[in-house]
């Protein structure tokens, strides 16, 4: 287990240890600079972090941390928080798809902060937008620790939830897709998916060290009469652009039906 540290910002509980919340908590013990506290109701769900944090099936000892991560399906929100019992010096940092942050508000005295990560957390490399009232220290110790993160306005979180907190799945379709028609074509599929993924990786690093726009660096890799040429004149004529910012816009849409679902309960 994670030792008790003295400095209170790095000591943080995590609320419901389902798959984003277990990613969290994997990506906060391999940093190894937060007292974390797993809680969950779910035997299971805690055995598969006790190695990794302080398990706990009670809901008040979870609450002793002054940042707490509401890592919970969006509909069993409103459940916790009528048991979650948190101080105006406290943090709630939720990350429910789809709950607004003033819904949160309305039922707990700590300061909201509403985050939409992904599942890369567990490997440090979590995309995460968040939006608060201004900047809380405890959760930018989080953020910072399992990946980047950026500041978006409430109005966009249906649009960060479909972009950041969706796209890995849609970023493995197109991985799967790649590496399938390689296979297809003789390719062992092991060789393939290592080619397909670490292209893709190849490619995202390059984008985030330079700030040159996308279609210059595409431009670089395409040689007049060339081989990339060829495949990118196929993808320009397709409505590929198109069909996955529908994808993207469904995920958004989604999250807005969530909100309102969760006002029902």
């Amino acid at each position: 287990m994670a030792p008790i540290l003295a400095d209170r910002m790095h000591e943080v509980s995590v609320v419901g240890c389902g798959n984003m919340g277990r990613s969290l908590i994997k990506g906060l013990a391999r940093d190894g600079d937060f007292h974390i506290t797993g809680y969950d109701v779910d035997p299971d769900a805690l055995a598969a972090v006790e190695d990794l944090c302080h398990p706990t099936d009670d809901l008040a000892r979870a609450a002793a941390a002054p940042t707490v991560v509401l890592a919970v399906k969006p509909t069993i929100v409103p459940i916790v928080l009528e048991e979650l019992e948190l101080t105006e010096d406290q943090t709630l940092m939720t990350i429910a798809a789809g709950v607004e942050r003033a819904f949160v508000e309305a039922r707990t005295s700590a300061t909201v902060v509403r985050v939409m990560p992904n599942l890369a957390a567990e490997y440090r490399e979590m995309a995460a937008a968040v939006s608060w009232e201004t900047p809380d220290a405890g959760v930018e110790a989080i953020l910072d620790a399992v990946g980047s993160y950026v500041e978006v306005e409430e109005s966009l979180m249906d649009v960060a939830t479909a972009l950041n907190g969706s796209g890995p799945a849609f970023v493995y379709y197109l991985i799967d897709a790649m590496a399938k028609r390689a296979a297809a074509a003789g390719m062992d599929p092991s060789d393939a998916r290592v080619l397909a993924t670490q292209t893709f990786k190849g490619a995202a690093t390059t984008v985030a060290t330079t700030d040159a726009p996308i279609e210059s660096l595409i431009d670089a890799v395409c040689s007049p009469q060339g081989t990339t040429i060829e495949g990118m004149g196929v993808l320009r004529d397709s409505t590929v652009a198109t069909e996955l910012g529908d994808a993207l816009d469904a995920a958004a849409r989604r999250s807005a039906e969530l909100a309102a679902e969760v006002d029902d309960v």
